[in-house]
């Protein structure tokens, strides 16, 4: 097996950044999903309500990013500094956690490209969004703004394998951009990183433990291009990958000793 590509997510929900290589630090790989856009009520807004987000790029420099979207000026971000935090949700029902604002400029620039009311927020230093026992591998505080774990796998030939339920459906393939994984590997059998979880991973210099199989959600439905929202591959999903009344694709990882990946990279699974 070998690493194919691998994508960060600067802005939780925003469109990808492909890398040929990137640094893996406790709570996922540098520059991944380190700022959120919120509401309100301080609760991230992502792809689920608001398919916007997928023309949102984010792209890290030095002490900042630089925001971007068709028909929208660019914006230079400067990460915030200061003392002033505030408690933001990942969501509704998970811990806060405290983040720092971007200021007016990055809220009225998003508050314009989303149509609703915004913020943007950096976390400054990752924190526990879920309380402890709500996960089967507990990251502690080593947690970015990702939905549950520090990255996610994703295989291609998985994504093959439902692209052929999907083509017997009369359905079009869908790319793999569509599940927003971090590391995507091939030369595995389809469905194979369903055993690997509980197990450790080496990929480069990086090990993981695998922490278990991805639930997916509506954003799957969503193209990563368009923001255009359709009904699969859920639908498929929920013919042929509903197990535990939990529609699968994709493992979660957590990283165990950090390093550099890079595509190409080999990947085995020990133990």
């Amino acid at each position: 097996m070998r690493l194919a590509s691998v994508h960060t997510y600067p802005v939780k929900g925003c469109h990808p950044l492909d890398h040929d290589g990137a640094r893996v630090e406790p709570w996922g790989l540098a520059g991944d999903r380190r700022w959120m856009v919120i509401d309100a009520d301080g609760v991230g807004v992502t792809q689920r309500e608001t398919t916007e987000l997928v023309r949102l790029r984010a792209v890290p420099r030095d002490g900042g990013l630089v925001l971007t979207a068709a028909g929208r000026p660019e914006l230079d971000v400067a990460e915030p500094g200061g003392d002033a935090t505030v408690a933001v949700r990942v969501f509704g029902d998970r811990l806060p956690v405290d983040a720092v604002p971007a200021g007016p400029a990055a809220d009225d620039w998003l508050t314009a490209l989303l149509g609703r009311p915004v913020r943007l927020v950096h976390l400054r230093h990752p924190a526990r969004h879920l309380a402890p026992g709500d996960r089967a591998h507990d990251t502690g505080g080593q947690v970015s703004f990702a939905d549950e774990y520090p990255l996610l796998l994703a295989a291609t030939a998985s994504l093959d394998a439902l692209n052929d339920w999907l083509a017997e459906a009369g359905e079009e393939p869908v790319p793999i951009t569509r599940f927003r994984p971090n590391l995507v590997v091939e030369g595995a059998p389809a469905w194979a990183e369903d055993g690997w979880a509980g197990r450790r991973l080496r990929v480069g210099a990086a090990v993981f433990r695998a922490a278990g199989p991805c639930d997916r959600c509506v954003v799957t439905t969503t193209d990563q291009e368009t923001g255009v929202r359709g009904r699969e591959p859920l639908r498929t999903l929920a013919r042929h990958r509903n197990i535990g009344r939990k529609l699968l694709f994709g493992l979660h990882l957590v990283p165990e000793t950090p390093g550099v990946v890079a595509v190409g990279d080999p990947v085995t699974v020990d133990g």
